[in-house]
């Protein structure tokens, strides 16, 4: 497992506002969501298998804000029937090659895939906007608050790579990866 990028904390500010619109109700949401969708975080992803909507991709970590998930949350991940299921390593605060190859892996698929993160999952929905082809959606929680949806644009895209772009570390390395 490499780090390829680090959040630094001046950068934290930014990454509170939401990056989309902000949602209570799934049904809302998936009535606006583009294709494909891919969701980051195990509630999100849970309330979307629950409305019967199977995410492209679906990040998840067994964890919601630092606690674990309950069972209920974890059981309809586990049991969802994704066609493929793969894993990477990535500890909180930051982006490794591990999550951004299996993420890009993910995308290139024409099957769902479930991507378990040991570690935290959050950062992923900045490389999810970049990675994910216009028209699509990524879906991740704001905590408290609710479900933000990204819609992929060429706009949102440029947001997120400019974020990307600020983080510690290797951003070019982070944009190589992502579009192999």
């Amino acid at each position: 497992m490499t780090t390829v990028v680090e959040l630094p904390a001046g950068l934290r500010s930014a990454l509170k506002r939401p990056a989309g619109p902000l949602y209570t109700e799934t049904a809302a949401l998936l009535a606006d969501a583009g294709d494909p969708l891919v969701t980051v975080g195990d509630v999100v992803t849970s309330h979307v298998l629950a409305a019967g909507t199977h995410p492209a991709v679906a990040l998840a970590d067994d964890r919601t804000e630092r606690t674990a998930v309950d069972d209920q949350v974890a059981e309809r991940i586990v049991t969802a029937g994704f066609d493929h299921e793969t894993t990477a390593r990535n500890p909180p605060a930051t982006l490794t090659a591990d999550l951004l190859t299996a993420l890009r892996d993910a995308l290139d698929r024409d099957d769902t895939t479930l991507l378990a993160v040991d570690g935290e999952e959050d950062l992923a929905a900045l490389p999810a906007v970049v990675a994910t082809p216009t028209g699509g959606s990524v879906v991740y929680g704001q905590p408290g608050e609710g479900m933000v949806m990204v819609p992929v644009t060429a706009d949102t895209q440029a947001r997120m790579h400019d974020l990307l772009a600020r983080m510690d570390g290797d951003p070019e390395r982070l944009f190589s990866i992502l579009t192999r």
